[in-house]
């Protein structure tokens, strides 16, 4: 698809600079008698250079900050009352500068969980006082930023908590919800101090820069909005964030979860949207069809395309052992951005679902605080010259990448082949013939299968490189084009790339998702008594294992012939399709062994087909594409000569199965 390219500020591109982890500065309340120091840029000396580098400092009173609700009109009639939908918007931010003459940049946070669900690793939701005035505002944004001269926004999607409208998962009705408050910052839309009065209200405080924020569903309506192309969206950082909806609910056909969006619709609904919104969630029912068939309904959710039309730099925080919004999200998009010239900057993790908060938190808070100083109040404090990417290797240890993935990164050709032992296939870079058969075994996933790949078992067609010489880096996605011959009409394909060897990490299919939450609370940022800056704290939860799987995808082998329409199969005939797996970035040591498994379901990732056929692949148009650092060349010095094997357990080891833990894009570590 065409890309725009717009010339914009210095991309991320240079490694001069390496992040420190910071421990960040513990609040527990600000001096008022500071506040005339916020008319002074703050200065701190820089790590490289010794030169002064802007930065906010907590000056503003927390405890007195102004709170305050506000109703937005979204000009959009979502339930069909005839009447412009308002959406509930609470807002918190320094008294001082509109004293002073001073109008401040905004931190938002568009979210549909504020009363059903809460946010966080301790799911708080917001609170208010017995006139309905905001006391209390989920995670810490406010309380760190607010003191720093930011105001924050929380906005209650259409349909939630104290909106009008009705939920549309991703929809026109979702990210005009958040859009619209985007307008009003910037004095393009009507605001009212109640939601059914006419007193209109301005946001004369704010200069409309505004960043958004959010975790998984909150994330993927910034990517939304972003894709608008709206004016005073100066950046995101979408968490664990969507990109195209169907992707959610689908891989190529194949359903990963046994519900539609009906059921998130319904799950986040307010009491009074349910009552109206019979509509909407029959559309939702009637166009996102269990057949796995593209219908309308995904193009308006899908917001890969829009990628040229967003004015906003992005960082991208992602869990590459996520199964509930899976790391598909981020490739497509990723790539997407770069071509339109996006400003851009990642995060990968080893964990699942889980908030950078919960896993890195000195670090996040720090990085965040001069992304946001860079950003909205357009300090030149060094960020946008540090490397690209930040990506955790194992628990806790993390590396940069000056660009993501890295400029040597090539897709290499990796053919499977049938080997000279029983059960055990090769995996090269020669062409090779013959076929393998397994028959798909709904009970069986991708943890039992590399726990057996050196056995022949009738659930899965496995292939591994010889041990190898040296490291050897996987950065990107990879895709795997599979020709079978199914037994019956309906069939499901996996693909799984496996790191064989010993290694320790997160233990991304346990409760907490790679995280264990302890009892001991740090605090960032000042607190009230209704709105507490201060939370639990939270450790790696380990595993030790004998393999890792590094990426996996899904289809249903009826799309063959098209991405968006699946067919009825002929048994006994032969069908090529391509898995698209998601990205990662993984180093697969000297010693291990790389896999490739081809088999059917998976189970918990996605949901088993009509019937339980048998495949039959044929080897000699089966291949994997995958982006080594370095290319075809790198994986050729990574496979030649004579290296020993490191032990490949079988069995599960410590670690847990996967399993999609959730069913909605947020759940407890939301």
């Amino acid at each position: 698809m065409p890309k725009r390219v717009r010339a914009r500020r210095p991309r991320f591109l240079r490694s001069t600079l390496v992040i420190a982890a910071t421990a960040a500065l513990v609040l527990t309340g600000v001096l008022p008698s500071n506040a005339a120091q916020a008319t002074r840029p703050s200065t701190t000396a820089a790590a490289d250079s010794g030169h002064p580098v802007r930065e906010s400092k907590p000056v503003y009173a927390y405890d007195t900050a102004v709170r305050e609700s506000v109703w937005v009109d979204t000009g959009f009639d979502g339930d069909g009352d005839g009447k412009n939908d308002r959406v509930g918007v609470d807002i918190v931010r320094p008294r001082e500068p509109a004293a002073q003459g001073r109008k401040v940049p905004v931190i938002m946070d568009a979210s549909p969980y504020y009363s059903c669900c809460g946010r966080g690793n301790e799911s708080q939701k917001k609170t208010y006082d017995a006139q309905g005035n905001p006391i209390g505002f989920p995670l810490y944004y406010d309380n760190y930023f607010v003191p720093r001269g930011y105001a924050f926004v929380a906005v209650d999607l259409a349909g939630t908590n104290r909106s009008d409208g009705c939920v549309d998962v991703g929809g026109r009705s979702d990210i005009q919800s958040a859009k619209a408050v985007i307008d009003w910052l910037n004095g393009r839309a009507h605001a009212y101090t109640t939601r059914t009065g006419t007193a209109r209200t301005q946001a004369s405080w704010t200069n409309g820069r505004t960043g958004m924020i959010g975790k998984s569903w909150d994330g993927t309506i910034a990517n939304g909005v972003a894709a608008t192309g709206v004016r005073g969206l100066e950046t995101i950082v979408p968490i664990s964030a969507i990109s195209s909806w169907y992707d959610y609910y689908f891989s190529k056909g194949a359903p990963l979860y046994d519900s539609g969006p009906e059921w998130l619709s319904d799950y986040v609904d307010s009491p009074e949207a349910r009552a109206r919104c019979a509509a909407v969630q029959k559309r939702l029912v009637d166009e996102a069809p269990r057949t796995g068939d593209w219908t309308r309904l995904w193009d308006e959710r899908n917001y890969v395309p829009d990628a040229r039309k967003v004015k906003a730099s992005v960082f991208v925080v992602h869990g590459m052992q996520d199964l509930n919004v899976r790391m598909q999200h981020v490739g497509p998009w990723w790539d997407a951005l770069g071509k339109a010239g996006v400003d851009r900057k990642i995060w990968l993790s080893q964990t699942g679902h889980v908030d950078p908060f919960d896993f890195r938190r000195a670090t996040w808070v720090t990085t965040l605080h001069r992304w946001f100083d860079h950003e909205l109040l357009g300090y030149d404090n060094g960020i946008d010259r540090e490397p690209m990417a930040d990506i955790e290797r194992a628990p806790d240890q993390w590396s940069t990448s000056a660009t993501w993935p890295p400029r040597t990164t090539a897709a290499t050709t990796l053919r499977p082949a049938t080997g000279t032992q029983s059960g055990v296939g090769t995996l090269g870079l020669r062409p090779a013939t013959g076929t393998e058969t397994f028959t798909d075994d709904p009970g069986r996933n991708e943890t039992d299968w590399a726990a057996q790949i050196d056995r022949s078992t009738p659930d899965k067609a496995g292939f591994t490189t010889k041990p190898l010489t040296r490291d050897l880096r996987l950065s990107g996605s990879s895709r795997v084009t599979v020709t079978a011959t199914p037994s019956t009409p309906t069939a499901h394909l996996s693909a799984v790339l496996v790191d064989l060897g010993p290694a320790t990490i997160r233990d991304y299919g346990a409760s907490g998702e790679g995280i264990s939450t302890l009892p001991d609370r740090t605090c960032w940022g000042a607190s009230t008594p209704g709105d507490s800056a201060c939370y639990k704290e939270t450790a790696a939860k380990k595993a030790d294992v004998g393999a890792t799987v590094v990426s996996r995808g899904w289809a249903d082998l009826g799309n063959y012939a098209s991405d968006r329409t699946g067919r009825p199969l002929t048994p006994g005939k032969r069908y090529t399709i391509t898995l698209d797996l998601g990205a990662t970035d993984h180093v697969v040591p000297a010693g291990h062994r790389l896999a490739l498994i081809v088999a059917g379901t998976d189970q918990d990732l996605i949901d088993p087909p009509a019937d339980r056929p048998t495949l039959t692949l044929d080897l000699a148009r089966t291949s994997a594409k995958v982006p080594f650092v370095g290319g075809a060349a790198a994986f050729a010095r990574a496979t030649s000569g004579t290296a020993t094997a490191a032990p490949h357990t079988t069995g599960r080891d410590q670690v847990h199965p996967p399993r999609a833990t959730h069913r909605i894009p947020g759940g407890s570590a939301s």
